[in-house]
């Protein structure tokens, strides 16, 4: 910014796809945006954010941003686009959407969206076209839901402890999560503790991730064995009376027969499934057990696993079995999600009776390529409108998914920020605002507030909102609802005044709202969210109260007890490595991969392999290695690294599949079969081949 231009400072919310959910104030001068900072008026954020959107300028203001619609004049994937009007577009987009639902029905139509943007407006309204269309409507099961379930299973209710109480316990555990580089705030108030306090930091987790590197005590394990390691931690605690049994008799389930279950699973045992040492087993037990006040703050990381939900469950029965969930900075956190309860009726049409069916967006490959069981014996999807993601970069099954969208008869208008590699392989590419350049409402996963989002610089070029595209599709369409003739504005204040929030204008004056539960509530002592109040120690899982169109992968053979489930893609001959696909510190999915201050920091796709690993294989410092899956494979430069278990290797981030010498991204390693009991993907869970390229 010139310095002789006058700044004046607007506040929001970032938009990305991150529990924190950070309230903002941003620079702004001559129309664009400049330095971002976290606010401190909002006490979770706390004055703290990410570097990466710190930067945002780097993006908000980048050249290569998208600013006009565009045609495809070549073959698909080879990024040949003509500049094109707006009713072009709209119009071409309409006729091929007719023209499907003319061929194949309403459900050939599949529009498909996820969270490139949080907001509520900007996100959510793509289903109030698909209800008032009948279209093929979208599962969303890529990320949360065996996080989600897990933690249902046993408390009945999607939430927990006032998050900002890690500044409050005495021992942190950090579990399945890398909040150093992907959840800033998190790490904040856990030091914040430690400083304070005098607290401990304990990070479970596969690899010496920065977060690790900051703990003290490191919890280092082989991927998908959690559980084993959250049962040996409880039988320690039955053995050794750290077990508060008059807790567990007034809010918990059977007790007894958990404490039976845990007899053999002793740390001796979890340390064959684990590879951590039995002693240092103990040792954590012992530091929980002698901690009233330990906050577990659980993570996603470690439940994109094929036993994921079960894992998080495990971890979730700790502090029943101390009663930690008695003390102000105790319990387990993972999310807040319940405790928002938006009427979202408007901005998605849900008073729309729709009939159509639900595909799952984890299966696009699936789905794309034809399969008559992830199509649910419908017809074939001819037509899509994208929405805040990129499959062809972040899906699993990257082979399938690449073929599904170099299909002829596959129509897809792509609406992006960015040219993606998902927007490479669209038909017709349309230019959207960035969340400086609109109206939206925010909610944070990860804590406790809502955030107002409110337009603060004009659009870049031609950009047009998700909100505009989608009202301007419905009118040629013939789509009728209320919802198409509201401005986003006015949907925020329809929400928040259906809820009982107030009105647009109320929290455009606060900025933020702070909705946290009480005491009492948030620790689950009126009891937990099941018609005894009790904890589920021993869950049924059919009746997990999930939002789910049904039941997936092997369901019906989940563990009646917390457990190691044995169903992890296990290394074999062939297959002789586990690879974990961890988030990168600079780069959010496949965000920010455009921005140089992330491309500096990340530099090039690269596998973390042990050095005795490296030696056994042959295979040197930055030398190129083929990795593969059952699924695909992909070329990668090797980063010697010693802090994780031997027979592990991790890969940070989701670079553009155009990063690799091969032109194929880590997700051609992953897999996309749904992850028990409500589908999701097993992103973390992978046995691969590792040879010099």
């Amino acid at each position: 910014m010139n310095q002789h231009t006058p700044v004046r400072t607007g506040y929001s919310a970032c938009p990305h796809d991150c529990p924190s959910t950070c309230a903002l104030e941003i620079d702004i001068s001559g129309g664009r945006i400049g330095r971002v900072r976290g606010s401190r008026d909002n006490s979770f954020t706390a004055g703290v954010i990410c570097a990466k959107v710190a930067r945002y300028a780097e993006r908000a203001n980048h050249p290569d941003r998208l600013t006009q619609p565009l045609r495809r004049t070549g073959a698909k994937s080879e990024g040949a686009f003509a500049p094109i009007s707006w009713d072009e577009a709209l119009d071409e987009i309409a006729h091929r959407f007719r023209e499907a639902e003319r061929e194949h029905g309403s459900e050939a139509v599949w529009p498909y969206y996820y969270a490139g943007t949080m907001g509520l407006v900007m996100r959510d309204g793509i289903n109030r076209l698909t209800h008032a269309k009948n279209y093929s409507r979208f599962f969303s099961s890529i990320c949360v839901n065996p996080a989600w379930s897990g933690f249902l299973a046993g408390t009945g209710r999607l939430a927990g402890p006032d998050p900002r109480e890690m500044a409050k316990s005495d021992l942190v555990v950090i579990w399945g999560t890398n909040p150093v580089s992907t959840q800033i705030n998190v790490m904040a108030h856990a030091t914040r503790a430690r400083k304070e306090r005098g607290a401990k930091i304990a990070v479970v987790d596969v690899y010496n991730s920065p977060t690790m590197e900051q703990a003290d005590i490191p919890v280092l394990i082989r991927p998908g064995t959690d559980g084993a390691l959250a049962c040996a931690v409880m039988h320690v605690l039955f053995r050794d009376g750290f077990a508060d049994r008059a807790y567990l008799n007034e809010f918990a389930d059977d007790s007894a027969g958990l404490e039976s279950h845990l007899q053999e699973r002793t740390p001796e045992w979890a340390a064959a499934i684990t590879g951590m040492p039995a002693d240092e087993i103990e040792a954590f037990a012992q530091a929980i057990g002698r901690t009233p006040k330990t906050f577990i703050r659980a993570g996603y990381g470690f439940t994109r696993s094929r036993n994921g939900a079960v894992a998080m469950h495990a971890v979730s029965c700790i502090p029943t079995v101390t009663g930690a969930w008695k003390h102000e900075g105790g319990g387990a956190f993972h999310s807040n999600s319940a405790i928002y309860r938006w009427n979202k009726r408007m901005v998605e049409g849900r008073d729309i009776k729709v009939t159509s069916r639900e595909l799952d967006q984890s299966r696009i490959g699936d789905i794309l390529t034809g399969d008559p069981e992830a199509l649910l014996g419908g017809p074939p999807v001819t037509a899509m409108l994208i929405q805040n993601t990129n499959p062809v970069s972040i899906a699993p099954d990257q082979e399938k998914v690449r073929r599904g969208f170099a299909r002829e008869d596959l129509f897809v208008a792509v609406h992006e920020q960015f040219m993606t590699e998902t927007a490479r392989m669209a038909d017709i590419v349309l230019p959207a605002t960035m969340f400086t350049e609109h109206d939206d409402l925010y909610q944070g996963g990860g804590n406790q507030y809502v955030i107002l989002g409110p337009k603060l610089v004009e659009p870049l070029g031609e950009c047009r909102t998700n909100h505009e595209v989608i009202c301007a599709l419905a009118e040629r369409l013939g789509a009728e609802h209320q919802g198409f003739q509201m401005s986003p504005r006015e949907h925020i204040d329809w929400m928040l005044q259906a809820t009982g929030r107030g009105t647009v204008e109320e929290l455009e004056e606060k900025r933020f709202l702070d909705i946290q539960p009480d005491f009492e509530t948030a620790h689950y002592l009126k009891g937990f969210a099941w018609p005894d109040g009790k904890f589920r120690l021993r869950p049924d899982w059919a009746k997990v109260p999930f939002s789910a169109p049904g039941r997936f992968g092997p369901h019906t053979a989940m563990p009646e007890w917390p457990d190691h489930w044995a169903v992890i893609e296990e290394a074999t001959e062939e297959y002789p490595f586990r690879l974990v696909t961890s988030p990168a510190r600079s780069f959010l999915n496949s965000s920010f991969t455009e921005t140089p201050g992330s491309l500096n920091r990340e530099k090039r796709p690269e596998l973390m392999i042990h050095p005795e690993d490296a030696v056994a294989l042959g295979v040197e410092e930055g030398g190129l290695v083929r990795v593969a899956s059952p699924r695909g494979e992909v070329l990668l430069h090797a980063k010697l690294f010693d802090g994780l278990r031997r027979g592990v290797v991790v890969a940070e981030s989701i670079w553009p599949n155009r990063a690799h010498q091969d032109g194929r991204g880590i997700n051609s390693l992953t897999g996309a079969d749904p992850v028990a009991p409500f589908g999701g993907a097993a992103l973390h869970d992978n046995r691969v081949r590792i040879g010099k390229a």
